[in-house]
């Protein structure tokens, strides 16, 4: 379900492209606002807070606030793109209704709360012939790039993920992560599939799991998955192991053992070791990285959504057991 294709092409305004964010949240402050202002390449021309943030609260200054992206819509017809920050369970019909509208479309990850809905967006962007980003934004660093390079010609033995933090920290009093399609530690760990989905030579499959749900919750707080490389290819095994309270020192790093030495992953792929010795760190510049392609993707009236980090999840709950453990409160 990848589709970097090309679309019949979009005349576009002069200068930065005019974009909206739906959803004003944790994300779309720290990252999406940022990068906005970094790149250059679009104009932030207005947010959406369906909890009625007002102008002084958003710190944007006068940039207009709207209740629904509908209104924004209405209000702004000369938007270029948006860009959808909500939860996953509605981004859909936010997506939708935005290529309805003419509008490019870029979607924080996980891009859909289900693979059919994500089948159906594919089909709504090639219908409106406009450019729907998936943004898959942990493959936006310098290391992962390397590491993807030096493991191309390589026979990756074993694999393993460990992504491990604190929900309280990253997202305090967030209950939509743990309500049905909030995706729970997944929200998180689905990076670490990106990166994995992006770098190994060969897919993967997922043989076994285990989720575990607190007694008062819909979602994983914590999991583990077995996975391994397709039959005759160049991957072994490769583990997982997603934790949301994890106290301490934060932990985001997948370890590579091949037949030329280890490869460590780490600090949510923005650094590279290898044998031991570092090769490669650099700052996080993902979100300037999607900006910058999803600015390229439009220039080229062309797509790009790449579903598989979304069926490894989809798998792990499939085959997987589940598992009820103790209650959680923020």
């Amino acid at each position: 379900m990848t589709r970097p294709t090309p679309l019949t092409p979009a005349p576009l305004t002069l200068g930065p492209l005019a974009l909206g964010i739906v959803g004003f949240g944790k994300i779309a402050r720290d990252q999406h606002v940022p990068a906005i202002a970094a790149t250059g390449l679009f104009r932030l021309a207005a947010v959406v807070s369906p909890h009625g943030a007002t102008p002084e609260e958003t710190g944007l200054g006068d940039l207009p606030v709207f209740r629904s992206q509908t209104e924004m819509l209405a209000a702004l017809p000369g938007l270029d793109a948006v860009a959808i920050c909500t939860p996953p369970a509605v981004r859909h019909a936010l997506t939708v209704e935005a290529l309805r509208a003419g509008k490019h479309v870029l979607i924080e990850k996980p891009p859909a709360a289900t693979l059919t809905e994500l089948r159906l967006l594919l089909d709504a962007a090639e219908g409106a012939k406009r450019t729907l980003f998936a943004a898959w934004h942990s493959r936006f660093n310098a290391a992962v790039e390397e590491t993807r390079r030096r493991l191309a010609g390589a026979t990756v033995r074993h694999a393993a993920i460990t992504w491990k933090e604190d929900v309280r920290r990253w997202h305090p009093g967030q209950d939509w992560i743990f309500a049905a399609g909030g995706f729970g530690v997944f929200d998180p760990g689905i990076n670490a599939l990106s990166i994995l989905t992006e770098i190994l030579p060969a897919p993967v499959v997922v043989r076994d799991a285990e989720l575990r749900v607190p007694a008062n919750r819909d979602t994983p707080i914590a999991a583990t998955l077995r996975m391994e490389g397709v039959a005759g290819s160049a991957v072994g095994t490769v583990t997982a192991a997603f934790d949301f309270l994890q106290e301490g020192e934060q932990t985001w790093t997948i370890a590579f053992e091949t037949n030329s030495g280890r490869l460590d992953l780490t600090h949510g792929g923005t650094r590279l070791s290898v044998d031991g010795v570092p090769v490669l760190a650099e700052p996080d510049a993902e979100y300037q990285g999607i900006y910058r392609r999803f600015h390229h993707l439009i220039a080229d009236s062309a797509g790009d959504v790449d579903a598989r980090p979304l069926q490894l999840v989809a798998d792990a709950c499939l085959v997987g057991r589940w598992r009820t453990t103790d209650a959680f409160h923020w």
